[in-house]
């Protein structure tokens, strides 16, 4: 079983790690997590896409670190464009069996108007996806 992990930049989500090493350690699947730097074109962005792919980086190293404390070994990837296309796209080119990524934290109004990367994989995924809630955040 492949797992594929999103995280989300400029998150620290260690409830998502800790919910993922239970999962990876009851079926013995293997896991990569990955961040997307969120640039769609590059010379549109107010900043060069490093600046993007660090932060995102930093995320995805975050989240694989705690995995790796409770023994859960994870690669760590950031792949360009938007969150939903590449972690799909991601998915697809690794053969994830589930794609794992924690809900959403803005307001309801903020998701009606920018969307949700949870929701949005959820419809737009082959392969399924597990959403975990925030332990303090109402569902």
């Amino acid at each position: 079983m492949r797992i594929v992990v999103a995280a989300k930049p400029e998150a620290d989500q260690p409830w998502l790690a800790d919910a993922v090493v239970g999962l990876a350690k009851q079926t013995g699947a293997s896991v990569a997590v990955v961040s997307a730097d969120g640039v769609e074109l590059e010379r549109l962005a107010p900043v060069p896409r490093k600046v993007f792919a660090d932060t995102a980086y930093a995320s995805a190293s975050s989240l694989a670190n705690r995995l790796a404390e409770a023994g859960v070994e994870a690669s760590v990837s950031v792949v360009p464009g938007r969150p939903v296309p590449a972690v799909l796209d991601f998915a697809r080119q690794h053969n994830a069996d589930l794609i794992v990524v924690g809900s959403s934290t803005r307001p309801k109004v903020a998701e009606r108007l920018l969307g949700s990367v949870p929701l949005d994989l959820i419809k737009q995924s082959a392969k399924p996806v597990l959403v975990i809630t925030h332990p303090g955040h109402p569902a």
